[in-house]
């Protein structure tokens, strides 16, 4: 059975480094990984994490370019704008009704609770985790994308692209359960948020080519 640092450095050597998670500022960029990002790229990053759920990432790219026409890539101006206006701003993104109270809720808890990402992100990941998978709409891989790419925890990210590639190489069911195939990842990879960040990537990549 193939080890995942084997799978990590044979996709790494295939695909090279992927520079997630774009933002405006960057876009791919080997830095994303380890530079200090501005509270607006961490508001993106979520954003676009919630965006992201049942579409592809094209979709998401046109909400959040016109989220920023608007001059709506703040949780201040997600948490107040008129719910009809930020709708017709995500339509591209699909379930916009759905993603823009999902939003404003997100948008909202965050500033009733912490004023802001940095003090919400400075805390034990696992409290944090706990905390976003309390609000409506925000799953595991949700989370987790929030907490690898904006917050910068240790936390690996299993999507459907990571469940089809372990198991077509025989690394696991493909049923498996969310939480085991992620503890699987975080057993057998060092525990570093920039191998997470490649590594996710890289499967990503992986799977839009050939899964």
């Amino acid at each position: 059975m193939m080890d995942l640092k084997i799978l990590y450095k044979q996709l790494l050597k295939r695909h090279g480094p992927q520079g997630w998670w774009p933002t405006r500022k960057c876009s791919y960029h080997p830095s994303n990984k380890t530079r200090k990002l501005s509270e607006e790229e961490q508001c993106e990053i979520c954003i676009g994490a919630i965006l992201t759920q049942n579409t592809n990432w094209k979709n998401v790219e046109k909400a959040l370019q016109n989220l920023f026409a608007a001059n709506t890539m703040s949780l201040q101006r997600i948490a107040t704008i008129r719910r009809e206006k930020l709708e017709q701003l995500i339509r591209s993104s699909g379930y916009f009704r759905q993603k823009a109270e999902r939003l404003q809720i997100f948008a909202r808890h965050i500033l009733k609770n912490h004023g802001g990402f940095s003090t919400m992100f400075a805390q034990q990941t696992q409290k944090l985790r706990e905390e976003l998978l309390s609000l409506k709409g925000i799953g595991p891989e949700t989370a987790d994308s929030m907490l690898l790419y904006a917050a910068r925890k240790p936390v690996f990210v299993v999507d459907a692209y990571t469940k089809r590639l372990c198991a077509k190489l025989g690394l696991c069911d493909e049923n498996i359960d969310y939480h085991k195939l992620q503890k699987m990842f975080h057993e057998q990879l060092p525990r570093k948020q920039e191998i997470y960040n490649e590594m996710h990537a890289l499967i990503v990549e992986e799977g839009k080519r050939k899964i």
